[in-house]
């Protein structure tokens, strides 16, 4: 054994290890875990032998275990960037034995990252999978720790850069006291080709998939008349909505599309247009709330040379240019009255007027409108025309929000995932398992709008080749109570390294509990901008609670 070999405290590997009784997960680091009895793994491993064969069996267990080392390597940077390479190495050993795998005692390690130059042996004691193989089929002559090497050589050939074969020189299952392993460099193994086709060229693969995805994103924004653009989901509320838009398509009903901010109405639109008769004619949007009320009449309907000052000459308006194909009309209910009678007149004689002119122009033109608010409510108290609500209200989509379809946040997130990975040209290994739990809980006041700016921000602040993380997409979302192993193997509560530092720095402050807390609370909603719903996210608190807490100190009823 080189003297020089030793493993660094695991105190950082086991603080990744944290369980969460209430949630009903176990994770590693951002990776979920399970855990499973050796029993059900070795029944596993029988069946496979049985109903596919021992070569077959071996080449699907070592991939498993292979995809185990390469997921376990993304925590080597992580969690010892800092040391030397030889100490980040041993990581994935001391993950190994955390896991439960085999007692790992390193015998040889020499490695140089740049040149690509590796050797590695290891002893393995008390194999889980040794012992499972042996129990089952006695003596064999054959190594049989497939999932234990798949993950030497997936862990290290990521860690390299390069794929490194790991062999079993002795294994319990053959008869030996213990598992002795030798690892190197595939191409340096005479019969390296032979393992080829348990192993994946990541390079190659990692390539096929960037470029795959760069084809998903650019036919999903050249050919929306198939796809319907990013309108993507399979829960029932959904599907109900999509059912309607697609049944009113080929109509010319005029189509009313409500719902919270977020949900997608204009994409509904382009792609109710992508199905109607006038997909081949122009899509014009516009949001009402966006135009200035004194100039909303001449951008829609257009304006005559000389109809007030300025007009220095004849201007077509939005209705005019979406002559044969569709228009969407974005936040109607904003419009103002004037401009209500005149859209009104437009539905019922198909003819526009525009400002300053003497006739009127007839058009053919597919209207879709849109609004976040309740119309009934704006005709009550005099905002809005009964009349042009009846005769926009005739065929009502409501689109769901992103709460209420779950089922639909994973899809949506991952087909964003690769438009954006394809925009700022990033090879990501996709969302981990914590940030896609995290996605699945967020309420969603933003809906579908929000989902993709938190996307976007995952992907531009998630480093190259790595996985988009939790830190990445909620970067101000609070700590919540983890339980992980303490150094006896026991379940024990994490706390954080400086939180008793800090809270000794905060007695010796001084400062009474009641000032600190107006001042945490008043930092917390001025970071995000007076929005309560973030600073409670940001507390770990409840919106409500912290709203109880911010009246608590209005009314000075804090304790001194």
């Amino acid at each position: 054994m080189d003297t020089n070999l030793h493993y660094p405290p695991d105190a950082d590997l086991r603080k990744l290890l944290r369980f969460e009784p209430r949630s009903g997960a176990i994770w590693l680091g951002e990776r979920r875990m399970l855990l499973l009895h050796t029993a059900a793994l070795s029944a596993l491993r029988q069946d496979l032998i049985t109903s596919v064969g021992s070569t077959h069996t071996r080449r699907l267990l070592t991939r498993m275990g292979y995809a185990s080392g390469r997921h376990d390597a993304e925590f080597a940077n992580k969690t010892r960037g800092d040391r030397s390479p030889e100490e980040m190495f041993m990581v994935g050993p001391q993950l190994h034995m955390l896991e439960g795998a085999a007692r790992v005692t390193p015998l040889h390690l020499k490695m140089d990252i740049a040149a690509g130059h590796y050797e590695g042996e290891f002893r393995w004691d008390d194999s889980w999978e040794a012992h499972a193989h042996r129990l089952a089929y006695g003596v064999v002559e054959e190594p049989a720790c497939w999932i234990l090497l798949g993950y030497a050589s997936g862990y290290t050939s990521a860690f390299m850069g390069k794929l490194i074969l790991f062999k079993e020189v002795k294994c319990g299952a053959c008869g030996h006291d213990h598992c002795h392993i030798v690892g190197k460099p595939i191409d340096e193994w005479p019969d390296g080709d032979a393992y080829l086709p348990y192993f994946e060229d990541d390079s190659l693969l990692d390539k096929m998939d960037a470029l795959s995805r760069q084809v998903e994103a650019l036919k999903t924004r050249l050919e929306p008349s198939t796809s319907g653009g990013m309108l993507i989901g399979n829960s029932p509320a959904f599907q109900h909505a999509y059912d309607l838009m697609l049944r009113a398509a080929s109509t010319q009903v005029t189509v009313l599309l409500t719902g919270e901010t977020g949900v997608g109405k204009e994409r509904f639109a382009r792609a109710l247009h992508a199905h109607s008769n006038h997909a081949t004619g122009p899509f014009v949007a516009v949001n009402c709330a966006a135009l200035p009320a004194e100039l909303i009449e001449a951008e829609l309907f257009g304006v005559e040379k000389g109809a007030f000052t300025g007009a220095h000459a004849a201007r077509a308006g939005r209705f005019e240019r979406a002559d044969g194909g569709t228009l969407f009309l974005d936040e109607v209910g904003d419009l103002p009255m004037a401009a209500q009678a005149k859209l009104l007149r437009v539905l019922q004689e198909s003819e526009i007027e525009r400002v300053g002119a003497e006739r009127a122009r007839k058009v053919n033109v597919r209207v879709i409108t849109a609004t976040n608010v309740n119309l009934e409510e704006a005709v009550a108290q005099g905002r809005f025309r009964r009349d042009l609500l009846y005769r926009l209200n005739v065929y009502p989509v409501c689109i769901p929000p992103l709460r209420e379809r779950v089922a639909d946040i994973e899809p949506l997130a991952n087909h964003l995932l690769a438009r954006f990975t394809a925009l700022h040209n990033k090879r990501l290994n996709g969302l981990g398992d914590r940030a896609l739990q995290a996605l699945m809980h967020h309420d969603w006041p933003g809906n579908v709008r929000e989902l993709e700016n938190l996307v976007e921000r995952g992907v531009i602040l998630a480093a190259q080749g790595t996985t988009v993380e939790l830190e990445h997409l909620f970067p101000n979302l609070p700590a919540t109570r983890q339980d992980g192993v303490d150094d006896h193997g026991r379940l024990a509560h994490i706390v954080p390294a400086n939180s008793t530092a800090l809270c000794e720095r905060i007695v010796d402050s001084g400062v009474p509990i009641g000032q600190l807390e107006a001042q945490v609370l008043a930092m917390a909603v001025e970071r995000c901008g007076g929005n309560l719903s973030g600073a409670s996210r940001l507390l770990g608190l409840t919106r409500p609670q912290l709203a109880y807490r911010l009246k608590r100190q209005e009314s000075g009823e804090v304790s001194e």
